[in-house]
């Protein structure tokens, strides 16, 4: 027969190494002691085959890459179809936790060029002047944005940019990994953080990844149709899709309307291709205010949509690693190594100095969410988080979904200018680069300030002390 099989070729694998990770993770120590998730053991468990094994059996993984692309605009849509939750919040604590992401962006964004043009001026100038916001968009952001915003370089003449891009993100999970239980540790010996809020690190489901058998369930789904019409998961689903179609044809307007300015306009398109989980969020954001106006919203459940997003981020994490090209990092490893080290080390710190004033109440809590998914992604966080918070009974994980919304209008600007360096790997004209850098130092001044009028006085009180000690 002639059917395509390739795309169910490459997710019978995925799914088989993910099986064999859970497998892995419930009888491994060293797994359960770092709470890494499966999703990165899975992705590394075939990052060698893909490499050096399935290629010779004409299995390469060049559709990994594009299916990361794509689970990543998914679970966006998926994610701004849920309405909003109902517990209480304030707009203090949403708007303070986005000034720490947007403050990671920026520390990030410039470390990573600054380090750049160090190294292009000195012992690689072979780099392209954009390699160093890998770096945010590897570890802040994640390796589907990584990985999309880099291949839209290709359109610059930057080959090779978004398995760099997967390269950073995967170091970040690394990072994530042991230095949030580190964090942790750290926190209870020197009395961050109540010893009684770790006593989740002891259950034993926790860490196997497993519940239990003959253990009461929690709850995943609810119905919102009858199945005899329609099963709910299929509606839940077919919204999503149809917000994800709907960002297909948005992209090709665009890029029929920018096709008419020339060699620019297409360098803008691929640009907006590679952002295009922005434009699946602004159509979820859509279709969920239609929803709304024809009073219909309750077809969506929330939990049915967060099965939906955690199934497309775990498969696109796997396929994320599994797609890294060594070939390419063996390239590329001593710039990689030298800007992820900074940038562990820049973030930790940050994160903790600064997340100790900002933040007045569950300061360890929201610090190390915050490190989560400044290294990781949202799921990584909130991983580290249940360590501490196993029920999510505190508002620290409600505020960050506020928040997340909040960070993401603020941070289009930021993303939109992320080619300026490209220009000067084009023109040489150094100009664009120094623009880029610009952008982030602005960003760095516009949190400082907002930093200086909510801190009260803490932030630049006893700097020489990591962590601010309690009232």
């Amino acid at each position: 027969m002639g059917f395509e099989w390739i795309f169910f070729i490459h997710l019978g694998i995925i799914s088989s190494a993910l099986v064999l990770a859970t497998w892995l993770r419930s009888r491994t120590v060293f797994f359960q002691k770092f709470l890494i998730p499966n999703s990165l053991v899975a992705g590394f468990i075939l990052l060698p085959f893909y490499n050096f094994v399935f290629p010779k059996l004409g299995v390469t993984s060049a559709g990994l890459g594009a299916m990361a692309y794509h689970l990543l605009s998914i679970s966006f849509v998926a994610l701004s179809l849920k309405a909003p939750p109902k517990q209480t919040t304030s707009k203090g604590r949403i708007f303070n936790t986005t000034l720490m992401v947007l403050m990671q962006y920026a520390f990030q964004g410039a470390i990573g060029l600054l380090l750049t043009f160090l190294m292009i001026h000195t012992i690689r100038p072979d780099l392209f002047h954009s390699f160093g916001y890998l770096l945010p968009l590897g570890f802040a952001q994640g390796p589907g944005q990584a990985f999309s915003i880099g291949e839209s370089w290709i359109t610059f003449g930057v080959h090779n940019a978004g398995n760099i891009g997967l390269t950073f993100a995967a170091v970040g999970f690394i990072i994530c990994s042991f230095g949030g239980i580190f964090l942790i540790n750290y926190g209870i010996r020197h009395n961050w953080i109540k010893k009684e809020c770790i006593l989740f690190l002891h259950n034993k489901e926790i860490k196997s990844g497993i519940h239990p058998k003959n253990s009461t369930l929690p709850v995943g789904a609810y119905q919102t149709t009858e199945t005899e019409a329609i099963d709910s998961m299929t509606m839940n689903l077919s919204l999503v899709f149809l917000g994800y179609f709907l960002t297909f044809l948005l992209l090709k307007g665009l890029d029929f309307l920018l096709s008419f300015a020339g060699k620019s306009g297409e360098q803008l398109a691929a640009t907006f291709w590679g952002l295009s989980f922005i434009f699946a969020a602004i159509m979820g954001l859509l279709l969920k205010q239609i929803l709304r106006k024809t009073d219909t919203m309750h077809i969506m459940d929330n939990l049915t949509l967060n099965r939906i997003s955690g199934f497309s981020v775990d498969l696109m994490v796997t396929s994320a690693i599994a797609a890294i090209s060594l070939v390419v990092v063996s390239k590329y490893w001593f710039p990689i190594l030298i800007i992820t080290a900074a940038g562990a080390v820049v973030t930790s710190y940050t994160v903790i100095y600064f997340g100790s004033r900002i933040f007045r109440d569950h300061r360890f809590m929201r610090t190390l969410l915050i490190f989560g998914v400044s290294t990781g992604t949202l799921s990584t966080g909130l991983a580290l988080l249940r360590v501490v918070d196993p029920e999510f009974e505190t508002p620290v994980a409600t505020d960050y979904t506020y928040a997340s919304g909040l960070t993401f209008a603020f941070a289009i600007p930021y993303v939109l200018t992320i080619n300026l360096p490209l220009r000067t790997f084009v023109s040489g004209n150094p100009a664009w680069f120094w623009a880029a850098v610009g952008i982030n130092i602005l960003y760095l001044a516009f949190v400082f300030i907002m930093f200086s009028i909510r801190g009260r006085g803490r932030i630049f009180h006893k700097m020489n002390r990591i962590w601010y000690p309690e009232d």
